[in-house]
């Protein structure tokens, strides 16, 4: 069976998130609404709720999200009970009314191919509904480095609403810890999918609702935004070189050497030097040296 987690703090959207899985054709999921202690009591809608969805409703005693988002979300994801499925929903996202139709009609390919991450099409919203994005579809199978690949390079988008993780998996390879939660949900992808295989369903879609209440909305976040990126291509890096081809294992170098200007330590310049010459070569070596001398005063 399928669990759809919602972290919940914002009231805002929360209605519509609630109606968009009312409308679900298919009622085979469990709906679980962590409350992060939230100043917007949520239980008006819970009430109006508790006869047409199987829900759980929790309401924490002290507020996380403002401090750790992976904290809370792991609290929201220890209230799952038997499901082996799960969905974390944004409080201000929507689904198709298929979702969870088309989560079932997917189950005999995850099965076949033990794919342990899949994801749906999606679209970004406005605050009143209205369309901000076409609707980004995917192959039905695209390995770690495609999926990497195409998010670098701003071919597709992605939110950790559009996915469904293997419970089992996802708790073994949790969110990593990083500023706003921000990429965590890209390495979970990974590391939960074991840079394999990602199956894609493009027959449902979420709905993104890109607002200034949303992290992804705001403009006042931009520094921890980059602080976040920067210890998410790091970690790629050091930790799973090898799992990416040349091309991709390029682009991360690049983004790490980039913040590396910042730094210029020689700790931090033996350490890129010793990768280079490990994975990419002597000939990568000595450009990265070059750009290095040209962008640093430390050699």
């Amino acid at each position: 069976m399928l669990a759809i987690v919602i972290p919940y703090y914002k009231i805002s959207f929360f209605e519509k998130t609630l109606s968009s899985l009312k409308n679900q054709t298919n009622k085979q999921f469990k709906v679980y609404v962590g409350d992060d202690n939230s100043p917007e009591s949520p239980l008006s809608l819970i009430e109006n709720n508790k006869d047409t969805l199987d829900l759980v409703y929790k309401k924490f005693e002290s507020n996380l999200g403002g401090i750790s988002l992976v904290k809370h979300w792991k609290r929201c994801l220890d209230l799952i009970q038997e499901e082996k499925w799960v969905m974390i929903l944004g409080d201000d996202d929507s689904l198709s009314i298929n979702v969870v139709a088309e989560f079932y009609n997917s189950l005999p390919n995850l099965s076949e191919n033990k794919i342990k991450v899949m994801r749906f099409s999606s679209q970004t919203i406005g605050e009143n509904g209205e369309e901000l994005s076409e609707v980004f579809c995917h192959k039905e199978f695209e390995n770690g480095n495609d999926f990497f690949y195409r998010k670098y390079k701003g071919i597709t988008r992605s939110s950790l609403s559009e996915y469904v993780f293997d419970v089992e998996k996802l708790k073994n390879n949790f969110f990593y810890e990083f500023p706003l939660a921000w990429h965590s949900d890209d390495l979970a992808v990974l590391e939960c999918s074991n840079f394999n295989y990602i199956y894609s369903n493009n027959e449902a879609k979420v709905l993104v609702r890109i607002s200034n209440l949303s992290i992804t909305g705001r403009t006042d976040l931009t520094l921890e935004k980059l602080k976040a990126s920067q210890q998410y291509f790091e970690r790629l890096l050091y930790h799973y070189p090898r799992k990416f081809n040349e091309q991709n294992l390029q682009l991360i170098f690049r983004k790490v050497e980039y913040f590396f200007y910042n730094k210029k330590t020689i700790s931090e310049y033996m350490r890129l030097s010793y990768l280079h010459l490990n994975y990419l070569g002597f000939l990568s070596f000595l450009k990265f040296n070059r750009r290095i001398y040209k962008n640093t005063k430390l050699l």
